[in-house]
């Protein structure tokens, strides 16, 4: 998936996501990764990069263990509340769940719906837990 920048954002992108493809056009096309690491979602977070921190799991995963930040839309009623993400079409999406299954598979869905910027957070909240923040319990 590719989005449109402008030039005056290339120098920052460049920065921000180390990759840029060739000009076509009138704009930049950059390639937004399918898939980030917990390491880098949490350099967005410290940086205050502005994002959409989707959770994917089901309220009862949410009530036990969740990331300060996050806005919970289950997989199982993504397709019924996706309007909800309309205001976030055009902006950087990450999706995580409790591992990184379901995110991958609510990841590819997005982008098929137009959401070119959403990723996927490997490892999901397992990982996390793990390398980043190991307050947050694991199941």
């Amino acid at each position: 998936m590719s989005c449109r920048v402008s030039s005056r954002e290339l120098a920052s992108l460049k920065h921000r996501r180390g990759h840029v493809a060739p000009a076509e056009g009138k704009g930049i096309v950059v390639t937004v990764p399918l898939e980030v690491d917990c390491q880098a979602v949490k350099r967005k977070l410290d940086a205050g990069e502005v994002f959409l921190f989707l959770d994917c799991r089901e309220p009862g995963e949410y009530a036990t263990a969740k990331i300060a930040g996050t806005v919970l839309i289950p997989m199982s009623e993504l397709t019924n509340r996706v309007s909800e993400l309309e205001s976030h079409k055009d902006s950087e999406i990450i999706v995580h769940c409790h591992h990184g299954g379901r995110s991958l598979r609510v990841t590819n869905w997005l982008r098929q719906q137009g959401f070119a910027k959403a990723s996927n957070m490997s490892g999901g909240i397992d990982e996390w837990s793990q390398s980043i923040d190991p307050a947050i319990p694991r199941y």
